[in-house]
């Protein structure tokens, strides 16, 4: 007698589907990427720097400001890791954590298969779920994106993060496109 297999549960359509994302990773883009985990504390930086978890937190608030409609959707391992969309965005400021919609990253997802996507394919399957009007991501991760949504993407410092002015720019350039003004 053989054993057939049962497929996967299939993931289920997000809550919030449309309007303006923003897929935002944490590491690499609100705080150097860096980070390590211990044991019973959880995520660190050790930084010669002076560099802290979420320090670019109100930078990126202010960079959105002028946009209350953009809602956040989680591109970050830290979901993966902790399991909850909910307690992952309690790491941020209240008023990014209004923002959150969702993550990319399901627990009905196998999570090695996820792991195992480059970050761009992540994003591009939960915008396929999505359906936003439009989107951008911001990530220091670059590699093996879809050559069709690379534009989409505002590279960050791996340790400045969003904080250089060259990517401030290109982030408040997107966000504006993505409203129907000029940059």
């Amino acid at each position: 007698m053989s054993v057939i297999p049962t497929p996967p549960p299939a993931v289920p359509p997000p809550v919030t589907t449309g309007g303006l994302i923003l897929y935002l990773d944490f590491d690499g883009v609100l705080h150097p990427e860096n980070v390590l985990m211990r044991p019973g504390k959880g995520p660190f930086i050790e930084s010669p720097d002076g560099h802290k978890l979420f320090e670019h937190c109100e930078l990126l608030e202010k960079v959105l400001l002028p946009y209350p409609g953009v809602k956040i959707v989680l591109s970050t391992s830290w979901v993966r890791v902790y399991k909850s969309v909910a307690r992952v965005a309690r790491k941020l400021t209240p008023e990014l954590r209004a923002r959150v919609v969702g993550a990319t990253y399901h627990e009905a997802m196998d999570p090695e298969s996820f792991k195992q996507a480059p970050r761009g394919i992540q994003i591009w399957s939960d915008v396929l779920r999505r359906q936003p009007t439009d989107w951008i991501a911001v990530d220091d991760d670059y590699l093996h994106w879809p050559t069709w949504c690379r534009d989409k993407l505002v590279r960050t410092h791996e340790v400045r993060g969003i904080s250089p002015p060259v990517v401030l720019a290109e982030l408040r350039a997107k966000l504006a496109l993505m409203h129907g003004e000029s940059p």
